[in-house]
């Protein structure tokens, strides 16, 4: 996939489904349960836990290329090194997601031709993120910074896009997306892994629709354009 039409999904439908625990063997149902909410971008994160989570990881990612090919937009997240840059990129993300902010990790993405999406807390970190290269600057975490914290910080860095991550969901995206957020990833609230292993992955397609709708209507309401 080209990287403008990775970036085009991300800032279309504005929610990346953060896919956290969740097994080889029932990542394709859970992808296309996410799918059928109206989701598709989706970040499957590295499993730094155990020995075998970083194979299992990529196996994850490679299921979901498989089974659903373009219909989807899969990135890699917690990517913490360059080696797992490179390994991501291989099994297919689209993009990188990492938690903090690592220049060589910015930089190996870009030279992969993928889309580099870093963590930062503080102003600093944002403009340094964003002058190593990253495409959209991820803060972390938004439910803690609080939603002054990301207003006061947007205020001077417009021109920098920003993905609030932890503690977002149907009710408050509205405040959110009215302070100037358009990207948001979404893990626990959306990818119930408790859904996953009961199999219950109608859950999983609900939780998408709910934020879905919730952006529809702010968006429906005359605000979308701001």
């Amino acid at each position: 996939m080209k990287r403008d039409t990775v970036l085009e999904w991300i800032n279309r439908e504005m929610v990346i489904a953060i896919i956290r625990g969740v097994e080889p063997g029932q990542m394709l149902d859970t992808a296309r349960a996410i799918k059928a909410g109206g989701i598709s971008n989706m970040e499957i994160t590295f499993d730094h836990s155990t020995p075998e989570g970083i194979g299992n990881t990529l196996e994850s990612i490679r299921r979901v290329k498989a089974g659903l090919g373009d219909q989807v937009n899969v990135g890699a997240g917690t990517v913490l090194t360059t080696e797992e840059a490179e390994l991501a990129a291989e099994a297919g993300a689209e993009y990188l997601i990492s938690p903090g902010m690592d220049p060589a990790v910015i930089r190996r993405t870009k030279e992969l031709g993928k889309i580099s999406i870093p963590g930062a807390l503080t102003p600093t970190e944002v403009c340094e993120a964003w002058n190593c290269g990253a495409d959209i600057v991820k803060m972390f975490p938004a439910g803690v910074l609080g939603l002054e914290y990301l207003k006061a910080v947007r205020g001077p860095l417009r021109h920098i896009p920003m993905c609030a991550v932890g503690g977002i969901n149907p009710e408050n995206i509205g405040l959110f997306l009215e302070a100037g957020i358009r990207c948001f990833g979404i893990g626990g609230n959306l990818v119930s892994v408790e859904a996953v292993r009961r199999g219950d992955f109608h859950k999983l397609t609900q939780a998408a629709l709910g934020y879905r709708q919730a952006i529809c209507r702010w968006q429906e309401n005359g605000r979308g354009e701001r």
